[in-house]
């Protein structure tokens, strides 16, 4: 059986076996001056090709005289199968599409293909210029085609690694793990190490929606990285913007912002932290609030580990108790003025103004001042439900402490 042949090799524009490889010797012959006025016409024309150190330049030219030595073989056409062009690019090292961009490859073809072609115009028999000159247009489309598969490889393998990657400092972080070589491999996806963090952590989306959280968060002015880690999806965020404001409020609009990509229930947003390596004290909060948030089913869909206190202490994570104890019960103890004894009195009251004035012998007004500087010491309202339910459980933490 006739073997078959792609279209627009050399043998398809010079049937003769013969007269293909006599004019693939002469080209051969001609090989090495055309390798030659490639480089110096890189040189001439391309300023990136200058810059590049001097072992990327040995490789480029590596490459164009590998181009000249696949359109030879191309051309001869004499093996079953025709020559394939992205061999080509198997002489240099795959990591040389990631010092050579996309577009100043097809630099590199661009000006190896119209050299060969004025070198056929030059040094070539007139007999055989016609044809070489054709030849040579049509392997430069496939030359064209085969670039562009390379560096699509190199793309997707790059996706992956880079993927591979970030479930690494994900995991990592989750982990506590932090260390030199979670920040290097940081870099290597454009993180910055020293910007604020926070980690926030909700239940996996149907499939694999969540993938398209990165691109997202860009769209916001944030970075991101995420991964799942056992059944819960966990997205580093971080502001491009040094001047953002990091503060509660502002990371909850980032949880907005990203909450389509996680699935049912709540998610929750550890601390703003200052630099990758803290990393794990948000994602720390963020998990222990993620775990105990089915405890407070009312809360918000997006919402931060801190509003989480009481759960998370009941359900024993220190962190949160040592919170509750050095945040509000102390500020109380040692405010002075009262407010520990008003706070406790107000709540055990039901939250009555004037049942608490009788009870501590003061004007109701000054209950009032008071419950205003409970506020102001410790973020909580003992008017509100919930800010009373975590002042309740600061007091009981604390007394246990100190008692």
């Amino acid at each position: 059986m006739a073997t078959t042949h792609v279209p627009g090799t050399g043998r398809s524009l010079v049937p003769s076996a013969r007269t293909r490889a006599a004019m693939a010797r002469r080209l051969t012959n001609q090989s090495g001056k055309m390798a030659t006025a490639v480089m110096t016409e890189m040189e001439r024309r391309h300023p990136w090709y200058v810059g590049l150190d001097a072992e990327a330049r040995s490789w480029v030219g590596v490459v164009a005289t590998s181009g000249i030595r696949g359109f030879i073989d191309w051309f001869s056409d004499i093996n079953t199968s025709p020559a394939d062009p992205a061999r080509v690019f198997d002489v240099a090292p795959r990591s040389l599409t990631r010092t050579i961009s996309l577009g100043q490859a097809v630099d590199l073809i661009r000006t190896t293909i119209d050299v060969v072609e004025e070198q056929i115009g030059l040094l070539m028999p007139r007999s055989d210029r016609q044809v070489l000159q054709t030849a040579i247009l049509h392997y430069s489309r496939e030359i064209a085609f085969a670039s562009a598969g390379v560096y699509a490889r190199a793309a997707e393998a790059k996706v992956t690694w880079d993927d591979r990657t970030e479930a690494m400092i994900v995991d990592a972080v989750v982990r506590s793990e932090s260390n030199e070589g979670l920040l290097s491999r940081a870099s290597t996806l454009g993180w910055n190490s020293e910007a604020p963090v926070v980690v926030a952590v909700g239940s996996m989306p149907q499939g694999s929606d969540w993938a398209g959280v990165r691109h997202h968060a860009e769209s916001l002015g944030l970075s991101a990285m995420a991964a799942v880690h056992g059944e819960r999806l966990v997205v580093l965020l971080s502001p491009n913007d040094p001047e953002a404001d990091t503060d509660e409020e502002s990371t909850i609009r980032w949880g907005e912002g990203i909450r389509e990509y996680f699935g049912p229930g709540p998610v929750v947003l550890g601390p703003t932290v200052t630099g990758l390596g803290r990393a794990h004290v948000s994602a720390a909060a963020a998990v222990s609030g993620a775990r105990c948030a089915a405890a407070w089913p009312e809360s918000p869909r997006i919402l931060s580990a801190r509003q989480l206190l009481p759960e998370r202490a009941l359900a024993g994570n220190e962190q949160a108790r040592r919170h509750l104890v050095e945040n509000v019960h102390r500020p109380l103890a040692e405010a002075g003025g009262d407010l520990l004894e008003t706070a406790t009195t107000f709540l055990d009251n039901g939250g009555s103004v004037e049942a608490s004035g009788r009870a501590l012998f003061v004007h109701p007004n000054t209950v009032r001042y008071r419950l205003k500087r409970i506020t102001e010491v410790t973020g909580h309202s003992p008017a509100n439900p919930r800010d009373a339910y975590v002042l309740r459980l600061a007091i009981t933490l604390g007394r246990l402490q100190f008692s």
